[in-house]
């Protein structure tokens, strides 16, 4: 599966010189590479296709690697394979043949649609015009899905050996349109922590603070209060903060088009300044003999 994107390779890490902070960026759903027998097996036009992408969240980000820290990226694109999902979270109403037993096939994420091999994009277009062989559905796990799970692992655990604890910050856009039982209007920016459990309140409360000053609407944990990734590498009494970043694509996106509208600008300069605090934040409150777990 590698070989089908540019020069094989399905997503990458983008290093600074030298890593100087305890912090690691993370796109996982940025991707918009799609492998050409992908888009011949969906029954979806190549716009619908790409309604799932955090489109140019990467791009948003980037600066922070000039801060000292690293970037992993997706080329490939969410709707091919998620990688914010549990490794063998398989919808069977998508696949031809019996999935192995070591499947979840009942999660609320896969009753949606939208498990490690999504069946349905945005506003529930199902992406597939017949059904998936088994075999190709475990391959884009094995061959990207683990391997990336790897290098976001060892990105978290040098940076724990480096500065004695790590920040992961999980980088993603959401809808405008996306209904949320009793959220009244839709905010700038969602961050989730998993209800104060992969993250510690003080570098929550630090995120919020500095996007609030900036000017943003910011919800905590509603609609979104973190993913797989969140949840998995979260562990703040093991000196490993995840927090989730949902940004609303109004602010800097064209939703029917996927480009970049005039806000996209002024929200990169926003977030270069979010991703600089950040990193003084952590530096601060994760120092030795700082409360940075909770």
């Amino acid at each position: 599966m590698p070989g089908e994107f540019e020069n094989g390779v399905a997503f990458e890490v983008v290093r600074p010189l030298r890593q100087t902070v305890p912090v690691v960026f993370n796109s996982p759903h940025s991707g918009r590479t799609y492998p050409a027998d992908f888009l011949a097996a969906s029954r979806l036009d190549a716009a619908t296709i790409r309604r799932s992408e955090d489109g140019f969240v990467d791009e948003l980000f980037r600066p922070a690697v000039a801060m000292g820290a690293p970037l992993l990226r997706a080329l490939f694109p969410r709707a091919w394979l998620d990688v914010n999902r549990e490794p063998f979270e398989l919808d069977p109403r998508i696949f031809a043949g019996a999935l192995p037993a070591y499947a979840n096939s009942r999660s609320t994420r896969v009753n949606g649609g939208l498990g490690t091999i999504p069946r349905v994009v945005a506003d529930n277009e199902e992406i597939y015009a017949g059904p998936l062989p088994v075999a190709d559905g475990l391959a884009r796990i094995d061959d990207v899905y683990m391997p990336y799970h790897r290098t976001l692992r060892s990105l978290i655990d040098a940076t724990v050996d480096s500065f004695g604890s790590a920040v992961l910050i999980d980088c993603h856009s959401m809808p405008s349109s996306v209904r949320a039982a009793n959220l009244r209007g839709r905010p700038d920016i969602v961050l989730g922590d998993r209800h104060g459990t992969s993250c510690s309140a003080d570098l929550a409360d630090a995120a919020e603070g500095i996007l609030v000053r900036l000017g943003y609407d910011v919800s905590r944990n509603r609609p979104y209060a973190g993913g797989y990734i969140t949840e998995h590498y979260g562990r703040p009494g093991e000196g490993v903060h995840a927090l989730q970043i949902e940004i609303n694509r109004a602010l800097y996106l064209n939703e029917r088009t996927l480009e970049k509208t005039g806000g996209f600008p002024r929200l990169l300069a926003n977030l270069t300044v979010f991703a600089r605090m950040m990193i003084g934040a952590a530096g601060t409150l994760l120092s030795p003999g700082a409360e940075a777990a909770e």
